[in-house]
């Protein structure tokens, strides 16, 4: 009997919270809620709760791996687990690791080699974090491969535990001036079953200097991870032993998990395999779009529109809305609907896609359509940032776009029931369909490489460079887009350092668009600002959102949050520096979710502000008066949000752990610096664009 074997998801996603005791199941659904689970991982029947602990603490999402065995005659698949009869043994290894102090500074799209060599990090001259530092393999947080089996256990993956037979184990400083010093990079469990399961870091940055941007600073470092996942299946029925492969990935917290990105990973990697891996070749073979391909309207355009709809919920953009109001029958075919179906596909932006032949030409530099209405999707490009590589907008990925072109064609059909794509398993899709594909600069959880078929073995399926490190570890400057796979830590190296710091100012960008050639010009200060006319737009906003409706719906939670229920407010309201954001402000921040649990939650959604820490922060209420020195200004306040002080923050927490019946934790909060050119930037009238 002849049997394939698999693991699923091919590419996990885990998430970094700090809370140090509870956890939950990454969702297994594109913009679905996660999964209960107890303290081993096991599925729980009830529906989700909470996204923080009772002290008000992030719990951390773990990623879970399963294996699968398929008959090749029959096509039926079974799951295999440490019960099943044949199974003797399941043993899993994990790879994590943490390359970014070793890597090359935040460089918007330069070192993308898919604009091809001329735009290396080399001939870019783009310098190395800790340039100075004599042996960059020791930048590395490189706690070397853990394994795991059996059912019910645990295993830190932290720096007392780096194995004696990895000579290459390493990990930063036991302690730092600023932040908080990175002994962990997570746990791995197994549950009753033995399958697996990865859980990142807990959200601690720290370094020895001032932070200097929204990319970071020298010497600093976080608990942000990817590395390989390896699963070797023993059987007790004659089998060969198998030997499976998948790839993690840990990442900062999804603040608004049922919002989808409307070019998500997921869409990326679907993209590329069907441009370069032949996965549809009914769609795209030889280089040439099938004109011919007939789209199903539930499976490839709806998701596009549910997902313009579902922005409203965590950005304003009022123009989009336009796009999912349902004017006209976005699912009828017929001619008789063609010329709305061509009118919508008009107002979507022309995919430009990095191009070696065209390189340093601007890229969807376009805002306005002929009559007057900006192109959809109205985000920022993946570099709206500096004058070099310039994207200045975003456009859907080339296949979603020849997707929406063919429904506007009338070469669709609307079925409710429907097939996946074929090579294309949907338990690889939900988890990866939850990061950002696009923009990336350089994103949230992954960048641009992502969009760089060269680090894929094949759909869905990272490539590897090797399978063991004890001879060689890890290597601090090999790029994986030059060919020969991945290394453990290499998906996540190229994201700002420490995360919370661009993440503090990564939501909205004023991006020129009058100009092809400038993003920024040198101001009266000799600041680089966004060159006038801009125009207001979002990065990502399901992973970072903006603008979110209040949810306190009682006098006393009113009276703590300052705002009546059902207020358009400033998500990040109240952290307001860099330093805020990583000395846990980022872990105060509410979880965007969806009220209506009904039958018609998905037909009428309510999603707002859940689980804000609001006692962490203060409110007043200041008159215009005070800013203009005007009397006559006194009939108009503005409420303002701050964080408490340290302290006050240190004994909201202490009484919140007493109340529990905790004992009050030690070093709560740090003090964390910014360099002096920082603090005295033109202030930014409440935004968080990258300067």
């Amino acid at each position: 009997m002849s049997y394939t074997y698999s693991i699923h998801p091919s590419i996990g996603v885990a998430r970094v919270g700090n809370s140090e005791t509870e956890f939950f199941l990454a969702p297994n659904q594109i913009g679905a809620l996660p999964i209960e689970c107890d303290e081993y991982g096991n599925e729980q029947s009830a529906p989700f709760n909470s996204f923080k602990d009772a002290s008000g603490k992030i719990k951390r999402q773990a990623q879970k791996f399963r294996v699968y065995r398929k008959n090749s005659t029959t096509g039926t698949e079974e799951e295999l687990t440490v019960t099943h009869a044949d199974v003797a043994s399941i043993e899993w290894t994990v790879h994590l690791a943490n390359k970014k102090a070793a890597w090359y500074q935040f460089s918007e799209y330069k070192g993308n080699l898919l604009f091809g060599d001329a735009n290396s990090y080399t001939n870019q001259n783009v310098e190395l974090r800790n340039k100075d530092a004599a042996n960059r393999q020791t930048l590395i947080i490189d706690p070397g491969p853990r394994t795991i089996a059996g059912t019910n256990e645990s295993e830190d993956i932290d720096r007392s535990s780096i194995p004696s037979t990895y000579p290459h184990g390493n990990f930063p400083p036991e302690s730092v001036t600023y932040g908080y010093p990175i002994d962990t990079l997570g746990t791995l469990k197994t549950d009753s079953s033995g399958r697996l399961l990865v859980l990142g870091g807990f959200g601690k940055s720290g370094g020895d200097l001032p932070l200097s941007s929204y990319g970071g600073a020298d010497t600093w470092y976080d608990d942000i991870s990817d590395g390989s996942v390896t699963c070797t299946i023993t059987f007790s029925n004659g089998e060969p032993p198998q030997v499976l492969k998948a790839w993690a990935i840990v990442g900062p917290p999804d603040f608004a998990p049922q919002i989808t990105n409307i070019s998500s990973w997921d869409d990326t990697i679907f993209d590329l395999s069907v441009r370069h891996f032949n996965l549809v070749p009914e769609m795209y073979q030889g280089g040439t779009w099938n004109d011919n391909f007939q789209a199903n309207y539930q499976r490839d355009i709806l998701p596009i529109i549910l997902r313009i709809a579902g922005y409203h919920w965590v950005a304003n953009v009022q123009s989009m809305l336009a796009f999912s109001s349902n004017i006209f029958d976005f699912g009828d075919p017929s001619p008789d609907n063609e010329a709305h179906r061509q009118q919508y596909f008009a107002y979507f932006r022309v995919p430009e896609p990095p191009d070696p032949a065209t390189f340093p030409e601007s890229r969807q530099i376009t805002l306005f359509s002929d009559d007057g209405l900006p192109l959809m999707p109205l985000n920022s490009g993946s570099n709206s940032v500096s004058n070099d590589n310039i994207e200045k907008f975003l456009s859907l990925t080339q296949t979603q776009y020849f997707l929406l072109k063919q429904w506007a064609d009338g070469k669709f059909e609307n079925t409710p029931t429907y097939e996946s794509y074929a090579g294309v398993d949907d338990r690889d899709r939900a988890s990866v369909g939850n990061v950002v594909g696009l923009p990336q600069c350089p994103g949230i959880e992954v960048t641009w490489t992502t969009q760089n078929p060269i680090v894929y073995e094949s759909p869905y399926h990272i490539a590897w460079h090797q399978d063991d490190y004890t001879d060689t570890g890890l290597s601090p400057s090999r790029d994986e887009c030059n060919g020969g796979g991945c290394e453990p830590g290499d998906l996540t190296k190229r994201m700002a350092i420490p995360w919370q710091a661009d993440f503090f100012n990564c939501s909205i960008q004023f991006v020129n668009f009058t100009d092809p050639n400038v993003n920024k010009e040198e101001n009266a200060e000799g600041q680089m600002v966004p060159k006038p006319p801009t125009y207001y737009s979002y990065w990502w906003p399901p992973q970072a959102p903006w603008n979110v409706l209040s949810n306190d719906r009682t006098a006393s939670e009113q009276d703590i949050s300052g705002v009546p229920a059902g207020l358009q407010v400033n998500f990040i309201r109240g952290v307001n520096s860099y330093k805020q954001m990583v000395n846990n402000g980022w872990s105060y921040l509410a979880f965007i979710r969806n009220q209506n649990t009904g039958s018609s939650a998905q037909l009428f959604p309510y999603i707002v502000e859940t689980e804000r820490n609001n006692t962490m922060f203060a409110y007043e209420s200041v008159p215009i008066s005070d800013i203009t020195n005007r009397p006559d200004d006194d009939g108009t306040d503005v409420l303002v949000f701050y964080l408490k002080t340290l302290e006050q923050q240190k004994e909201v927490r202490r009484s919140q752990l007493r109340s529990l019946g905790l004992a009050a934790e030690l070093d709560m909060f740090k003090e964390i610096e910014v360099v002096e050119d920082e603090r005295q930037r033109i202030p930014r009238s409440g935004t968080r664009i990258r300067f």
